[in-house]
């Protein structure tokens, strides 16, 4: 369970991060902070 929150993690993130690429600025930035919330080494929502 905690490799499948690593990789949906790690997707949320460069997704975020081809948004803010993209000059999608605030949907960029809730991608990743979503990313890192979920994320095993952030503060899981699942724990």
């Amino acid at each position: 369970m905690e490799f499948i929150l690593w990789i949906i993690a790690v997707i949320l993130v460069v997704s975020g991060l081809a948004a803010l690429w993209r000059k999608q600025i605030p949907y960029g930035i809730a991608l990743i902070v979503v990313g890192l919330l979920v994320g095993p080494g952030g503060v899981s929502i699942f724990t």
